[in-house]
């Protein structure tokens, strides 16, 4: 008697999110469980979302200022998955802090060092991780790095956050350069998000002025409406992924994509 075969459970995509606790990473994490993805949130708190039928969530409790031993576990639990199982892997590197806002001579060593290392070392070896585990999967592959107009354009009394963003785009850049050259190698793009109502945003609009002379500026953003809630942003990003260029310019905005 020959005994049946059961169906094979059809493929979907695997996504992976840092900063997934709260606003556009949570945002983000909630949208793409909408579209049935498997998605490993990371974050320092706890993510808790309900995944619809479909669709599962992992939730990771890290810390990404200390990124090393986060990459070795993702580059282990990635080797382990099913890849003819994925149709498709997205790494989306959304974590970032801002230290407090003031010239660079007057912050605090501790809080620059953090932010210089979730906001850049972390997407390199997270990223790094994410290119060697996948790289002998059939499927696309995409690699998303969260950046911002402030990578691009100088402000006075963010030098750690702007540096970062700068680095992340030229290290989006390199590795756009690298991926060319492998076998279905990884699209890869630094995206700058917008502006949006996050966390972030208060702290800005709740710094010394004497010492951030740009606060007048978040905060006639957020008086004149100028500002995207999370969902909103989730959703420009996820349009941008979609895309059939994604990757085609390795620094873009979501402000000029049609």
């Amino acid at each position: 008697m020959n005994t049946p075969t059961l169906p094979r459970t059809p493929a979907r995509p695997l996504s992976i999110v840092t900063g997934s606790s709260r606003g556009l990473g949570r945002a983000v994490v909630e949208q793409l469980l909408a579209r049935g993805h498997h998605v490993l949130a990371l974050a320092r708190a706890k993510t808790e979302l309900p995944a619809p039928p479909g669709a599962t969530l992992e939730a990771w409790q890290v810390d990404l200022a200390d990124a090393a031993p986060v990459a070795e576990r993702l580059a282990a639990w990635l080797q382990a998955q099913d890849a003819a199982a994925c149709s498709a892997v997205n790494l989306i590197n959304n974590a970032g802090v801002v230290s407090t806002p003031a010239p660079l001579a007057q912050g605090d060593l501790a809080e620059l060092a953090n932010a210089l290392r979730v906001g850049l070392e972390a997407p390199m070896l997270l990223s790094a991780a994410f290119l060697r585990a996948t790289a002998g999967w059939g499927c696309p592959r995409k690699l998303m790095l969260v950046s911002s107009g402030l990578g691009r354009r100088a402000m006075a009394g963010s030098a750690s956050y702007c540096a970062a963003k700068a680095g992340m785009d030229h290290l989006a850049r390199v590795l756009a350069l690298e991926e060319a050259t492998q076998p279905n190698g990884a699209r890869v793009v630094s995206l700058a998000p917008g502006v949006i109502d996050t966390d972030m945003q208060v702290q800005l609009r709740s710094a010394d002025a004497a010492r951030f002379p740009e606060r007048t500026r978040f905060q006639g953003l957020k008086d004149g409406g100028q500002l995207d809630s999370p969902h909103e942003a989730a959703a420009k990003l996820l349009r941008a992924l979609d895309r059939a260029d994604y990757g085609s310019n390795p620094v873009s905005d979501v402000r000029e994509l049609a």
